[in-house]
């Protein structure tokens, strides 16, 4: 989780991830607002991006979190739980 992921969104510009949430769908956000949320999956046809709300989007990281944090990955966890600070308050 260490590694800065960008994507450019044909209308939004520049996205920029703030988790993984399974194998195929990662969030992202506005890189310098962070009010628009995405939620991006990956899958033969290529990218799709849906659009979330703020509330959904910190409900999808935190249920990451306890997964991080029933997983035991610490690491991980932590760099989390700063990003989640960092977005949310």
């Amino acid at each position: 989780m260490s590694a800065e992921t960008y994507l450019n969104h044909p209308n939004f510009g520049l996205l920029y991830r703030v988790c993984i949430i399974d194998e195929h769908q990662e969030l992202f956000t506005t890189l310098y607002a962070q009010r628009l949320f995405f939620l991006v999956t990956t899958g033969p046809e290529g990218l799709k991006f849906e659009p979330i709300s703020r509330a959904d989007s910190r409900l999808l990281v935190e249920n990451r979190m306890r997964l991080l944090r029933r997983l035991g990955n610490t690491k991980d966890y932590q760099q989390l739980q700063r990003m989640h600070n960092q977005t949310f308050f």
